[in-house]
């Protein structure tokens, strides 16, 4: 594994998107994950896949598809260890000036990454997001769709947790070094948090790039469980006083109802 030393030396190849996708018993949606990428209008891309101990047949569906495609990476942690593990390990062996997030349940439209590297050369930016559409397991859609605001900056985000881990793309050359915390859930929200502090401001296309699949069960679908997620990064990584922790977590359930039921 590469080093936080050698990472910092690393020169990452300009317009490349590293394109993160961390597995585990995925089989009934890698496939679909996977060539959403491949149908993607912006061409330069690597695919860095890393499995986490799965099960089922997630890796032989990977290892067909590798076959004819050259862009695609995969890589087996040893022991099971969670995204986090796996979102960094792909972030150590990632060549791009880009980095892009996509859950392995999540699709992408095609012209994703195309609209999103416009954006972000035109803005300056260093973090673009997206809306997203979500779906069933079926790839029905069961929800209208989710629209963002144009931008959102560190304040607002420890009020509205609105940036989606598979619509994200982020310039390495403008971040630096970054890591996800090795935490079970949310650590995809702390490290927004983490590259937005001193109020920098990560812009979004507000039309849907991302189909967003939400199943039962799933970490992400447990909305009763989210707000003390957030309570506690925003106390314990972000050094926020419990008092004000506790004020941005009533507007990001008002948020999460306008979002999800209004």
């Amino acid at each position: 594994m590469i080093s936080m030393q050698s990472d910092l030396m690393k020169k990452y190849k300009d317009n490349l998107v590293s394109v993160i996708i961390p597995v585990f018993n995925s089989e009934k949606f890698i496939v679909e994950a996977i060539k959403s990428v491949l149908a993607q209008t912006y061409q330069n891309f690597e695919i860095i896949l890393v499995d986490d101990c799965s099960t089922d047949n997630s890796v032989s569906l990977i290892e067909i598809l590798r076959k004819n495609e050259p862009r695609i990476h995969l890589f087996k942690n040893k022991v099971n260890s969670g995204a986090a593990i796996s979102r960094n390990r792909a972030l150590n062996e990632a060549n791009g000036q880009y980095v892009a997030f996509l859950d392995s349940d999540d699709s992408w439209y095609p012209n994703k990454l195309s609209q999103q590297i416009n954006l972000m050369i035109n803005k300056n930016a260093f973090l673009i997001f997206g809306s997203i559409e979500m779906v069933n397991e079926y790839g029905e859609l069961v929800s209208r769709k989710k629209y963002v605001p144009d931008s959102i900056n560190y304040d607002g985000l420890l009020k509205n947790t609105i940036i989606a881990t598979s619509t994200v793309v982020i310039d390495r050359n403008k971040t630096g070094y970054f890591r996800m915390p090795n935490i079970r859930s949310g650590q995809d929200y702390a490290t927004w948090l983490q590259l937005l502090r001193g109020n920098k401001t990560a812009y979004a296309i507000r039309e849907p790039v991302t189909r967003y699949r939400k199943i039962e069960g799933s970490l992400s679908s447990k909305k009763t469980k989210n707000w003390k997620k957030v309570f506690n990064i925003q106390v314990n990584y972000e050094g926020i006083s419990p008092i004000r922790a506790y004020f941005n977590c009533f507007c990001y359930i008002v948020n999460a109802i306008k979002k999800y039921y209004l």
